[in-house]
């Protein structure tokens, strides 16, 4: 799912965007265009609100060009990524349009935007860091069974919510506190990605090659585990920013829970790999999620 936390890097930066990632780049814009539907149709920006036959009708045919052209321009080993990039450009674009105006669903909108570049930028930087672990699972769309429940849930919270309280949909602070983490979480976590350079895998390593070294630099140095808690806050972050008082509550805990799992799982891993050398740097650093201190060690 996630490379080890203390992330081992080999090699130079990997800088260059290859085919994939330009491919995924241009796809990824390509869907997005669907926010310029406002402009090329004269309506006003907020077309998702209230999109009418002729609104629909200009996301259909935009829906079916843009799979058209995927088709044309790519083969197949490329169409398989352009197409999910495509589709996750489309959310986001379709995100700013809910975005737009005093909409109801505007901070839905906020959410699908930050869903999809999460998703997006998890290839994007797979792509430039690690180009040979790249694969349409660095998407990471087919997580896991709980993870795809736990959006799904989130939606349903939020729909049933907005149905029943619709006042509880409009607190715009906490809605923006919400998007506030979100941005944290993503940044912290991509810097963890680019930090760590080529050895970030989505899959854990559990075997050291000889070019391994500590990574203690960075945003290492203020957590032992950069990415997960990037990760941690973005998802309580989301359902903040949805106002979804249960899934935040349901989220915190499920999100600690697997994270203090994992994290102890990594740590004999590392303390494996690297011995003394990783419990000096886990004695001074922190762990970075709250009452989770990691592995213990009898000394």
């Amino acid at each position: 799912m996630m490379a080890a936390a203390a992330a081992a890097a080999a090699g130079p930066r990997r800088g260059r965007l290859g085919r994939e990632a330009r491919a995924s780049l241009a796809a990824f814009l390509l869907g997005a265009s669907v926010a310029a539907l406002p402009v090329a149709l004269g309506s006003p920006p907020a077309l998702l609100a209230s999109p009418g036959l002729r609104g629909r009708l200009a996301l259909a045919l935009h829906v079916a060009g843009v799979n058209a052209a995927l088709l044309l321009l790519y083969p197949r080993p490329l169409y398989k990524i352009a197409v999910r990039a495509c589709f996750l450009g489309f959310a986001f674009g379709c995100g700013l349009l809910l975005s737009a105006g005093r909409s109801a669903w505007r901070h839905f909108g906020w959410y699908m935007c930050s869903l999809s570049l999460f998703h997006y930028s998890e290839y994007l930087v797979t792509a430039i860091n690690n180009p040979r672990s790249l694969s349409l699972d660095s998407f990471l769309l087919n997580h896991s069974f709980e993870y795809n429940l736990a959006a799904l849930s989130s939606w349903v919270e939020f729909t049933l919510e907005k149905l029943l309280f619709p006042e509880l949909k409009q607190i715009t602070w906490l809605s923006t506190v919400g998007l506030l983490m979100v941005i944290f979480g993503d940044c912290l976590r991509k810097a963890a990605m680019l930090t760590a350079g080529s050895n970030f895998n989505h899959i854990v390593q559990n075997e050291k090659s000889d070019t391994h070294t500590l990574v203690t630099s960075g945003v290492y140095g203020w957590f032992r585990h950069p990415s997960y808690v990037g990760w941690f806050y973005w998802s309580i972050g989301t359902q903040v920013l949805l106002c979804n008082p249960i899934c935040v509550v349901g989220y915190a805990l499920a999100s600690w829970r697997f994270f203090r799992e994992r994290i102890e799982e990594e740590e004999i891993t590392l303390i494996h790999f690297f011995g003394e050398e990783y419990l000096e740097y886990k004695r001074k650093v922190p762990s970075g999620l709250p009452f989770i201190k990691g592995v213990k060690v009898e000394l």
